[in-house]
């Protein structure tokens, strides 16, 4: 990363919008490290403890899009103003009124799917601040904020054990009503913001093939960090015995792999290209994941296999929004919503997915090579459609990039 980046964008923008994010993330991914010793008080099965889960994951995907118009029809600083007063509002509610059923942690969880949707306001909001040649770096950086899952999964289960999770709610309040003031203070709209776009733009937008490649492409990468994340703590209950607090500090391990390789994964494909990157991405997290559906004895082997696929997929995140905004550069609001809630919708469904399989077969071998089925169907994708997007829009002629 050289001075030219530093110099290029806003960086108390860039800082505000990874730690808007990242808290987000935090919150958003909450009910994942908590479901065990939720799912034990509330009598829950593995089915519906996934759904728990699940339903921000879902929440989030949707109110994407919509957050991604709001964004782009205001600012994206108005809009993430918005989205993290209305989650304050929630663990709020939930901390005082309390979760005594099934049906209110869903609730929750459809509320906690506004945190999520962060990521439509925080990636256009540092991305419209750098030019081409730095997207990769911007974005991994902006998108780093996956790491708020890794504070989820290291502290929520071990504040639950010792406050009670409900209370957990409260705690999360101090890092946000923090972050939101310094949100508020330091971030910044870029100067060179696109124009609002008509609302039939974002419809003419699902009619260009290329937008339907990176929503696949992305509902396998960050679907698969997201589904994984939230499915690990109760994987290693589940599989190994592990206590609530070991099975978090297993899926931190896991989580912080993954949030740590997107801004080195968007800084390698600034540097390789996108496409070349998000191929060995795909290849790596492919064979660990149908490695470890052999239900592997050794919970230390499957942490590790666990770990190398979050690390591929985590650059793989940041490649794909490496590549994202040399396409849609115009339309790099619209898009990141679009590709966001596939992301999103591909993590509900890995993760209701395991849960379901789990709940039918004893175990979540299947889930897990049907996974690596779709990292391997996304190899074959991308590699059909390099050639064009490298003659194209990813020419030398057209962009400074490499593609």
């Amino acid at each position: 990363m050289n001075t030219s980046f530093w110099k290029a964008g806003h960086k108390p923008t860039l800082f505000a919008a990874f730690l808007y994010f990242d808290l987000s993330f935090m919150i958003w991914y909450v009910l994942g490290p908590l479901g065990v010793q939720i799912a034990a008080d509330l009598g829950l099965s593995t089915q519906q403890r996934a759904m728990m889960v699940a339903t921000p994951i879902l929440s989030g995907a949707v109110l994407r899009f919509l957050m991604g118009l709001l964004a782009d029809r205001t600012s994206p600083k108005s809009a993430g103003l918005i989205g993290q007063v209305i989650v304050i509002g929630a663990l709020l509610a939930a901390w005082l009124l309390g979760v005594h059923s099934y049906a209110q942690a869903l609730l929750l969880g459809l509320f906690l799917g506004v945190a999520g949707a962060s990521f439509a306001v925080a990636l256009p909001l540092a991305s419209q601040w750098y030019p081409p040649q730095h997207q990769g770096k911007a974005m991994g950086i902006a998108g780093a904020g996956n790491s708020g899952t890794a504070l989820a999964a290291l502290f929520a289960p071990s504040l639950a054990s010792l406050f009670g999770w409900s209370n957990v709610f409260g705690l999360a309040l101090i890092p946000l009503l923090l972050a939101l003031a310094i949100f508020a203070g330091a971030a910044r709209n870029a100067p060179q913001r696109p124009a609002p776009k008509p609302l039939g733009d974002y419809l003419k937008a699902l009619g260009d093939r290329d937008s339907w490649w990176f929503m696949f492409f992305y509902s396998v990468t960050f679907g698969g960090f997201l589904g994984l994340a939230s499915t690990l703590p109760g994987y290693f209950h589940d599989q190994y015995a592990f206590d609530p607090v070991k099975a978090g500090y297993y899926t931190a391990a896991c989580v912080f792999a993954g949030s740590l390789m997107r801004p080195l994964g968007g800084a390698l494909a600034d540097r390789i290209g996108g496409i070349r990157s998000l191929l060995v991405m795909y290849t790596a997290a492919a064979i660990c994941i149908a490695a470890v559906g052999f239900n592997l004895p050794s919970a230390s082997a499957a942490l590790a296999l666990f770990v190398i696929a979050m690390l591929s997929l985590g650059a793989g995140n940041g490649a794909v929004f490496q590549l994202v905004p040399q396409r849609f550069r115009r339309e790099i609001g619209v898009m990141t919503g679009l590709i966001g809630m596939a992301g999103g919708i591909g993590g509900f469904c890995l993760t209701a997915g395991l849960g379901a399989i789990k709940q039918h077969t004893g175990d979540y071998q299947l889930g897990l090579w049907l996974f690596a089925s779709l990292g391997v169907l996304a190899w074959f994708g991308l590699h059909g459609v390099k050639q064009r997007w490298r003659t194209t829009w990813g020419s030398a002629a057209v962009t400074a990039a490499r593609v």
